[in-house]
């Protein structure tokens, strides 16, 4: 599909967290902001409208200004919540600064991020408070005088609080709503620079520890007003993603209900697929890992019905209908859409490479799938394709302002991606020779990404520069080109390409394709030799390469590779070594 030069879309200009509250509370009044369930098997879905939302994060915001916590760091930590929600607008809506954090980060690097940012609050989950109790039980940062359960009820111990405060989110945003109605207005009456440190957002990288990012006001809304002139998005979306991380909180939160979209918060990843079927979002928001289960449960559900043969033949046909104009696409795949709530019209998708294969299928079926590029420091959104204007195996334009450039290019025009604009981080957090090393003379931020631009400025991510193979004879190898390829393979759920060292013969590196099958393919197949088969389709991958690609050695495992809570596989703890 494609529109060269087609318009930009309407959007909202966002100041500031405060006013982007304010003003979708006035654009979109009682329509519906969040939606969620207090207990995944409730029947009924609480719905808040925008001008409740604003309410509450008012209450709070005013109740953090009277405790103290004015331009002060304050930790949010916990599940994706409505009241997660609240609490990241109302901390920078107040002028205090929000330190988002993984829940499922180890107990001693949540205490290191929280001592190391001094926050002086923290507002927790129910699923934190396993970990708040061992910090209490341990060595709890300093700092912290105050922390805040956004569940009603905390299994908190007293007597470990150590002369902190515990208290409620429901109860401080009470205490803030009677503040405000006595004509507290200590909320409004604060100016807000948006250009002052904002969020402090610690990486969740997969070669090693995190840096913490800082984000601006201003980095975060531009980075979604110059995005969402990019985007027709439609008027429910689902949000399974984390919320600590920039994709979950700015472009799902921020970017939608600054347009006034429906967000309904999702009860957690075991309940994504009923809770699609049963809300019928319009749009979703995902990362790759998402796309790849959810194309492997078409495709397996047509095996375990014998249609698989079918299905492909009634997508060829629909699309060479479409060569003409006719697209019967939702009425032809109806069966099919209704494993998605059968009103699934588009998917953004970002934050790691997406095989092209599975856009095509998705695409045959009737759902757009817009791949996009994005990276924390940047606030997330660098670029996208848009809803009529894509090219195959790009990751779209920049968004307005954001301007992207090659370093140091080779004879293919492949080098690292830089990127310059109102949406780039104002640095790392105490980490001033980082922050050095992270952009170039020009003031361009270095991705670490490697990839080219074509003659119209679209950008093709070629890989990670951590991950580049660097090969005796001076040529370098994009292990996620060679991933692409073997992903296509029958079987394989998951696959990581590295250069791995012989424990025989020292200093002897060799490519290695690491495997994790996927039995229940290979089952179906009547594989019974699973090394012998992999072998065998990675031969057949390295004729169609060049020799110095090849893979050498297969390696199988029988278990998933580590994740971090946005999904992409952990490299750093792969064991790289042969026998």
């Amino acid at each position: 599909m494609k529109q060269k030069n087609y318009p930009i879309y309407k959007t909202t200009f966002i100041d500031d967290m405060r006013s982007l509250v304010e003003e979708a509370a006035q654009n979109f009044k009682d329509k519906t902001a969040i939606s969620f369930k207090e207990k995944p098997s409730d029947k009924e879905v609480r719905k808040i409208s925008f001008i409740q939302w604003r309410d509450d994060v008012r209450s709070l915001g005013t109740a953090l200004i009277a405790k103290g916590l004015r331009e002060k760091n304050i930790a949010l930590m916990g599940e994706n919540s409505y009241g997660w929600c609240c609490s990241f607008f109302a901390i920078m809506g107040s002028g205090a600064v929000v330190v988002p954090i993984d829940k499922d980060l180890a107990v001693e690097d949540i205490s290191g991020i929280i001592g190391t940012t001094e926050c002086e609050a923290v507002i927790f989950g129910k699923t934190a408070e396993g970990k708040m109790a061992e910090m209490l039980a341990g060595t709890f940062p300093e700092s912290v005088k105050l922390l805040i359960s956004i569940a009603d009820c905390c299994s908190l111990d007293a007597a470990a609080l150590g002369g902190r405060s515990l208290m409620s989110l429901k109860t401080i945003e009470t205490e803030g709503a009677k503040l405000y109605e006595g004509g507290d207005n200590s909320y409004y009456d604060y100016k807000i620079d948006p250009h002052k440190l904002g969020s402090i957002v610690y990486t969740s990288g997969t070669t090693g520890k995190g840096k913490g990012v800082m984000l601006s006001q201003a980095n975060i809304g531009l980075d979604m007003t110059l995005g969402m002139y990019n985007f027709d998005i439609t008027r429910k979306s689902l949000h399974v993603l984390p919320p600590h991380h920039t994709f979950g909180s700015t472009v799902n939160y921020v970017g939608h209900l600054s347009q006034g979209c429906e967000v309904y918060i999702s009860s957690g990843l075991k309940y994504v697929s009923e809770e699609i079927r049963e809300q019928q979002p319009t749009h979703l928001i995902l990362v790759p890992a998402f796309l790849e289960v959810m194309n492997k449960k078409i495709w397996s559900s047509a095996r375990q019905s014998h249609k698989e043969g079918l299905l492909k033949a009634m997508m060829g046909f629909s699309n060479f209908l479409r060569n003409f104009g006719i697209d019967i696409r939702r009425k032809l795949f109806k069966s099919v859409l209704a494993a998605f709530g059968g009103k699934l019209e588009l998917i953004i998708c970002g934050g790691a490479k997406l095989d092209e294969g599975i856009i095509r299928t998705f695409d045959s079926l009737g759902i757009t799938i817009l791949n996009g590029y994005g990276i924390t420091e940047c606030s997330p959104l660098i670029s996208a394709n848009r809803n009529k204007y894509q090219k195959a195996g790009s990751v779209g334009t920049p968004i307005l302002a954001c301007r992207v450039k090659i370093d140091n290019p080779d004879e293919n025009g492949e080098g690292e991606i830089c990127v310059k604009g109102p949406n780039v981080m104002l640095g790392y957090y105490k980490d001033p020779e980082a922050t050095a090393a992270a952009f170039d003379k020009d003031g361009y931020f270095r991705t670490g990404d490697y990839g080219r631009l074509d003659e119209e400025g679209w950008i093709y991510i070629t890989g990670r520069k951590k991950n580049l193979i660097i090969l005796s004879n001076g040529k370098n190898v994009y292990p996620e080109e060679i991933e692409a390829e073997l992903q296509k393979v029958e079987g394989v759920s998951e696959v990581v390409v590295y250069a791995g060292e012989s424990r025989v013969q020292k200093g002897k590196i060799t490519i290695v394709a690491e495997i994790f099958p996927d039995a229940d393919v290979l089952a179906a197949k009547g594989i019974t030799d699973p090394q012998s088969y992999f072998e065998d389709a990675v031969k057949k991958l390295n004729e169609k390469m060049p020799p110095y690609k090849a893979v050498k050695t297969v390696k199988l495992r029988d278990t998933e590779f580590q994740k971090n809570t946005s999904r992409k596989i952990v490299r750093y703890t792969i064991d790289k070594t042969m026998d």
